[in-house]
This record gives structure tokens, C-alpha cells and sequence, in this order.
């Protein structure tokens, strides 16, 4: 109709941030699993493929190098929720699927068991597989099963876990176990996406949770990426450390940002913008993203992810 106003862009979730698994060919078969033990580096451990898959008894390669896991973190409850320590890995540093938690604080962690139980928090990509697993995790628990996690995770400072890389390409990649992994096929213009992707993906797959990961970002984002950050650009956000502490490492009840996965970070402002990530703060993180484009969410996890946790 002439005089009507343009409709607002449809806004499509950036599917390199949301990684879906492919479906599964229907009657291929399952591919083989290794029967034989398997080992990583500084661990005197032998598990075999299968004993690492065990969502309810996540392996522990080096158990001094945290405190005692309580058993939700441990071994979940089956079968109504799994081991905390399966997905997050068994000390909180976690992968670009999901959250790191370790040296998040208490409070925080527990409001958002809160928000996914109910339903104030979730994924502006409904295929992702992660996220839904986490509601369902989060509805099954208890308040002493989640409080003592919290408290669990808290206690320790998270590590620096993502060696971010300015490039103008990188390898090709395929999802696989909901993130991106290398697909061994050279390499392929980046665009203004993140790939972040497993620095040893054996280690990766066999959940040794202290091998980390590898980020590529679009060339100059980094710089981009703290104007924004530390300045709000001009009135197109709000300079981040406002909330979260001007060196990133959270302050109180806010969560930090420096070194976390900028996969993880892009979206949660995108689900924060789009309105299915709420609960308590949100409309404060809502209004400093409303402005935001992804190109702009891609610069600043660029930076955060880039500084020293």
C-alpha cells in the first residue's frame, strides 16, 4: 500500500552462533564406537569412549586439579537430570554450547536455574540442542541440588579457555556435538562470523577439561569491539563496564565477560535483544542492546572474549 511504513527486518538468528546438528540420514547405521582405553595428556587415567559419554558420571581426567564435585555436578540424579559436570565439564570452564560457569557468582547462577525452570530464559533458535537440555536439567532440580552447585562452581576462578584470532579465513568447519568442529577440508573465507571451534578436538571429544578452544574473528573486530565496549559508540549501547566491572570481571550479582566463549556471548545479546532470554536486569541489558546489530555483537564478544579473565 503506497504511504505504508517499510516492515521492520525479519531477524534471523546467526546460524554459525547457533549451531544445530544435522538431522540423522534416517536407517544409517550408528557408526562404531572404540572399545579400546584412551588417554590425555597429564592424566594417569584410562576410560574408554563409551565411559565418557556417561552423562550421569562425566570423566574426571584430573581430579586434584579442582575441589570435590557435589554430587549434582558429580552425577546428576538420574534419570531425571544430569550431571551438571557432563555438559559445563567437571570444573565449570565449559564449551562454546553452553556457559562456563566456574568463577560465576552464586547468586547469579542460581537466578538463572530460576529463569530456564521457568521459562524466562530461552533460545531464540529452538532446534539448538543445548539450551533445550538445560530447561529440562533445570526444571528436574532441586533448590539444594542447584544451590550446592552454585556454590560449587563459584569457588573457583575460570581460566583463560579461548585463544581468539583475527583472520580473514579459516578452516573449514561442520557441526558436530552442537559446535563447530574442524571439517579437514583446508580453509574458507570468514565474513563477519565467529567460528569457534576445539584447539584438540580428540581431547575435546573425550571431555579433557583442560584442553580449550580456538576462536576466529573477522579481521579489526577486536578494535571494534573495545570502542564499543568502553565507550557505548556514541550512544549505540551503554559502555559495558557500567554493569560488569571495568576490568570485565563482573561486579556483585553481574556476571563477567573477559575470556568467556564470544560464541556463548553473542547469544545471549541476541536472545537478551530478541526478548526470550528475561528475568530479573534483563530489561537494563535489553535496552543497552536494542540499537545492536550482529555485526556489532560479533565485535564486541570479539574483544571481551579477547582479555584476560
Amino acid at each position: 500500500m503506497a504511504g505504508a511504513q517499510a516492515a521492520a527486518p525479519v531477524m534471523v538468528p546467526p546460524p554459525w552462533a547457533y549451531t544445530v546438528n544435522p538431522p540423522v540420514t534416517p536407517g544409517a547405521p550408528r557408526p562404531d564406537v572404540d572399545p579400546n582405553p584412551k588417554q590425555v595428556p597429564g592424566s594417569t587415567m584410562s576410560l574408554t569412549v563409551a565411559q565418557t559419554r556417561d552423562a550421569y558420571n562425566p570423566p574426571d581426567w584430573h581430579p586434584s586439579a579442582h575441589p570435590q564435585m557435589p554430587e549434582p555436578v558429580a552425577h546428576g540424579r538420574r534419570p531425571a537430570m544430569r550431571a551438571c559436570g557432563f555438559c559445563h565439564l567437571v570444573n565449570g570452564q565449559g564449551r562454546p554450547e553452553n556457559a562456563s560457569l566456574a568463577g560465576l557468582p552464586a547468586a547469579y547462577i542460581v537466578q538463572q536455574m530460576a529463569d530456564f525452570k521457568s521459562g524466562d530464559r530461552r533460545s531464540a533458535e529452538p532446534r539448538m540442542g543445548p539450551p533445550n537440555a538445560m530447561i529440562q536439567d533445570a526444571k528436574a532440580a532441586t533448590d539444594e541440588e542447584i544451590r550446592s552447585a552454585a556454590a560449587y562452581f563459584s569457588s573457583f576462578p575460570y581460566r583463560k579457555w579461548v585463544r581468539v584470532v583475527e583472520a580473514k579465513d579459516a578452516p573449514k568447519s561442520r557441526v558436530s556435538g552442537s559446535m563447530h568442529v574442524p571439517a579437514n577440508d583446508g580453509t574458507e573465507p570468514l565474513g563477519q562470523r565467529i567460528i569457534e571451534m576445539p584447539e584438540d578436538l580428540v581431547r575435546t571429544e573425550l571431555r579433557d577439561a583442560s584442553s580449550g578452544f580456538v576462536a576466529y574473528v573477522p579481521a579489526g573486530s577486536i578494535a571494534k569491539g573495545e570502542l564499543l565496549v568502553k565507550t557505548g559508540g556514541a550512544g549505540r549501547t551503554v559502555a559495558c563496564g557500567t554493569c560488569h566491572g571495568s576490568d570485565l570481571k563482573g561486579l556483585g550479582p553481574v556476571p563477567p565477560l573477559a575470556g568467556r566463549s564470544p560464541s556463548y556471548t553473542v547469544r545471549q545479546m541476541y536472545d537478551l535483544q530478541q526478548g526470550v532470554r528475561k528475568g530479573p536486569w534483563s530489561s537494563l541489558m535489553k535496552g543497552a542492546l536494542e540499537k545492536l546489530t550482529v555485526d556489532d555483537m560479533i565485535a564486541i564478544a570479539a574483544y571481551t572474549s579477547s582479555r584476560e579473565p
